[in-house]
């Protein structure tokens, strides 16, 4: 079946959420990454730069490990006796899920492809790059000086992961998890978009 929602796991550097915007244009379909953040702000009614301060306080040791299909949708657990980034990530899954049977779409970021894996007109693919085209991207596309970049894309990358791990239980960008990925150093990111469309129209 034609794939009507993408989603774009990418490592740091890597220009995922470029692709994710040049994909969606050429499909002509929404597009969502931080407009999650302004989406949940307005139905929990807490402030945006709130959500995203205790977001990115995520850590891999937070006393609760759960997979967010397996038990936050069975209601087993309130929400309200969550670790606050626990909540964020429930509030935000159920953003997804709604956005993904609202309209088409591409949505970067969030485990979505996890939180959408039931669904079957998904297409998820992971963007990966050499050490030098994401560094290049960094220093020069985000202004992270040079001096500090390296580190800037392990510990970023090293979030995502823990993130990933934390609420699907699975490893973040092992090729299995994923229906295509592809090397945006290698590719380029315009080429990156055109395949990840023609895969949208064409799968069946």
């Amino acid at each position: 079946m034609q794939k009507r929602v993408i989603t774009i796991s990418r490592e740091y550097g890597s220009g995922g959420r470029y692709i994710g915007r040049l994909t969606a244009e050429k499909l002509g379909i929404a597009f969502y990454d931080r407009d999650l953040i302004r989406i949940a702000a307005q139905e929990s009614g807490l402030a945006a730069d709130y959500l995203t301060e205790a977001d990115e306080s995520f850590t891999s040791g937070s006393p609760l490990h759960f997979s967010m299909g397996d038990v936050f949708s069975q209601a087993s657990y309130p929400p309200e006796i969550l670790p606050l980034p626990d909540q964020i990530h429930v509030l935000l899954s159920n953003i997804i899920q709604e956005i993904a049977e609202k309209e088409p779409c591409v949505i970067v970021g969030r485990s979505a492809d996890h939180v959408l894996r039931r669904r079957e007109d998904c297409l998820n693919v992971f963007i990966h790059a050499e050490k030098e085209p994401k560094l290049h991207r960094v220093i020069h596309d985000f202004g992270i000086p040079e001096k500090q970049a390296e580190k800037e894309i392990e510990k970023v990358d090293k979030a995502r992961a823990n993130y990933y791990r934390h609420y699907s239980g699975l490893p973040w960008g092992m090729a299995r998890n994923y229906h295509v990925s592809l090397d945006s150093g290698l590719f380029g990111t315009e080429t990156c978009a055109d395949i990840i469309a023609k895969l949208a129209r064409c799968a069946g």
